[in-house]
C-alpha cells in the first residue's frame, strides 16, 4: 500500500466529469491519496478566485472544483469502489448563501428575488467551531460533498447531480471514519473528489452548506469484486446507509429502500418481504439534499437496531 500526495495546481483540478478526462495519477487497490482543494466556487484559503480557472461559460470548469481523476489500476466497470474516508480537515473560512436564485424551492418559499443573504464563517478546525459575522456559533462536522466517478457516456457531465456512480452526494454522515461504496461504471474508475463542507443539515435546504476549502483530505481506494451495487451505500460507525437519487423524491426514496432491502438480505440473511417489514420498524429515511438536479434520499439502519 502506498500513500500518494496530490498537489493543488491547475493540472490536478477540473470542474466536470468525463470518461475521456486523462487521469492525473494511477494507483493500486489499497493505496491512499491525500490532497487539499479549493472550495466549490474555486476559492482557496486566501478567499481569492483561482486565477487559472477557465473563462465563464467553459463547461470544463463550470462545476465544483475537484481533484482528479485518479485511475485505479485494474478497476473494471461492474465492480465496486470502496472509499475509506480517513481524514477531512477544513480550511479557515466558509460561506453560506440563501435566496436570490430562481429555483423551485426558493420560489415556493418566496425568496427567489432580491439579493441573497450571505453568512460568512470563521472556522476553527481544531476547536470544531464555526462563527458567523453576527457571532453565532455552530459545531463543525466536515465532509466532502463530492466523491465520485464519471458515468459510462461520452462527453462532459455536470458535477451538480449525484449519480449511481457517486458525485455530488452531499451526505453529512460521510465524515472521517466512514466508508463509501460506489458502483464503477468505467474501466479505471477515474475517481474525483472535492467540495468541502464544514457543516450541513440534512436537506441542504438553501442549496449550500458551509462551503469551505479543504486543507487536507485523505481517502483510501480499493476495488471490491464481492459486492454488486445498483446505487451507493456507506458504512459509518453508527449505521449502514443506502442512497437513492432522482428528480422525483418518491423515486429517490424507493431506490434508497430497495438498496436497504438488498443490504439487509446480504448482512442479515433476510427474505425481502421480511426485510421490508423490519425496515418499517428500524430503518429511518432521511432527505440527503433537496437542491441538486437529482434529489437525494438515504435509508439508515443503526448497527444496534436489530439485537
Amino acid at each position: 500500500m502506498t500513500n500518494h500526495d496530490i498537489p493543488l495546481e491547475r493540472r490536478t483540478l477540473h470542474g466536470h466529469f468525463s470518461r475521456e478526462l486523462e487521469p492525473i495519477l494511477t494507483v493500486d487497490s489499497g493505496d491512499s491519496i491525500a490532497f487539499s482543494c479549493l472550495n466549490a466556487g474555486w476559492r482557496g484559503d486566501d478567499q481569492e478566485p483561482f486565477a487559472e480557472r477557465r473563462p465563464e461559460g467553459d463547461e470544463l470548469d463550470a462545476g465544483h472544483a475537484l481533484i482528479g481523476p485518479v485511475e485505479l489500476h485494474g478497476a473494471r466497470a461492474g465492480q465496486t469502489l470502496e472509499v475509506r474516508i480517513e481524514d477531512v480537515r477544513i480550511g479557515s473560512w466558509g460561506v453560506t448563501d440563501a435566496g436570490g436564485w430562481h429555483t423551485p424551492l426558493n420560489e415556493r418559499l418566496g425568496v427567489a428575488d432580491g439579493e441573497p443573504s450571505v453568512l460568512k464563517w470563521e472556522l476553527d478546525a481544531d476547536a470544531g467551531v464555526g462563527r458567523d459575522q453576527r457571532g453565532r456559533e455552530v459545531g463543525l462536522s466536515p465532509f466532502l460533498g463530492v466523491i465520485g466517478m464519471p458515468p459510462d457516456a461520452p462527453g462532459v457531465h455536470s458535477t451538480a447531480p449525484p449519480r449511481s456512480c457517486g458525485g455530488n452526494i452531499d451526505c453529512k454522515e460521510l465524515v472521517a471514519g466512514t466508508t463509501l461504496f460506489l458502483p464503477i461504471r468505467v474501466d479505471g474508475a477515474l475517481v474525483s473528489a472535492g467540495d468541502g463542507h464544514a457543516a450541513q443539515g440534512d436537506g441542504e435546504v438553501s442549496q449550500l452548506a458551509i462551503e469551505a476549502p479543504v486543507e487536507r483530505a485523505q481517502l483510501t481506494l480499493a476495488v471490491r469484486d464481492d459486492l454488486v451495487l445498483a446505487n451507493p451505500s456507506a458504512w459509518t460507525p453508527e449505521a449502514w446507509l443506502t442512497f437513492g437519487f432522482d428528480e422525483d423524491l418518491d423515486e429517490a426514496a424507493a431506490q434508497a429502500i430497495d438498496g436497504m432491502l438488498d443490504l439487509m438480505a446480504r448482512e442479515q440473511g433476510l427474505e425481502r418481504r421480511e426485510a421490508l417489514a423490519l425496515a418499517s420498524v428500524v430503518v429511518d429515511l432521511r432527505v440527503t439534499q433537496m437542491v441538486n438536479a437529482s434529489r437525494g434520499v438515504h435509508a439508515r439502519l443503526a448497527h444496534d437496531a436489530l439485537r
